[in-house]
C-alpha cells in the first residue's frame, strides 16, 4: 500500500527495522534535547504529515524498550491517527519511572502501525444476544 508523506524533520522517514515488522519507528524531532521527570507527560513533535487511505488508521504505540527498560510510554495508547488529519504526527509520552528521562533529537521514541478497520452503522434494538459470558468483565474468567 502506497501512503503520502511530508517529512519536514531531519530524521529518515520512517521505516520497518526488519522484513516482517509490524511497526515503524518514530523519531523525536527536537532542536535540543528534553528532560522528562517522572510522571512528566510531554508531547513530542516528529515532524511528519501522513495522509492515509479511507478505511486505515495509524495506531502510535511505546518501543518495548523504552517501556521495560525505562519506564517511558504512549500515555493514550495506542493513538490514533484518522486517515482525515493532516497536522503533525506528535507523541505523547509519559515518564512511569523514578527518575528523569532525557529525549535528544532523533531518538526513536515509539512505534506506528497501520492498520486497516472497518466503520460501524449502529443499529438500535432492546436486547442483545445470550452468551455463557454474559456480562462477565474485569477478571471474570479468573486468573489462570
Amino acid at each position: 500500500m502506497k501512503c503520502k508523506i511530508v517529512n519536514q524533520s531531519s530524521n529518515p522517514t520512517p521505516s520497518y527495522a526488519t522484513e516482517m515488522s509490524a511497526g515503524m519507528d518514530l523519531r523525536a524531532n527536537l532542536d535540543m534535547p528534553v528532560t522528562l521527570a517522572p510522571m512528566e507527560r510531554q508531547l513530542i513533535p516528529t515532524g511528519i504529515f501522513i495522509e492515509l487511505p479511507r478505511g486505515y488508521e495509524a495506531q502510535v504505540r511505546p518501543r518495548s524498550g523504552l517501556a521495560v527498560k525505562s519506564g517511558i510510554t504512549v500515555i493514550n495508547s495506542p493513538g490514533t491517527i484518522d486517515a482525515d488529519y493532516r497536522g503533525e504526527v506528535k507523541v505523547g509520552l509519559i515518564n512511569l519511572s523514578n527518575v528523569p528521562f532525557t529525549i535528544c533529537p532523533g531518538d526513536r521514541i515509539a512505534q506506528m502501525v497501520v492498520a486497516r478497520h472497518e466503520t460501524v452503522e449502529w443499529e438500535a434494538t432492546d436486547e442483545l444476544s445470550s452468551t455463557d459470558r454474559a456480562a462477565g468483565g474485569f477478571g471474570s474468567t479468573g486468573k489462570q
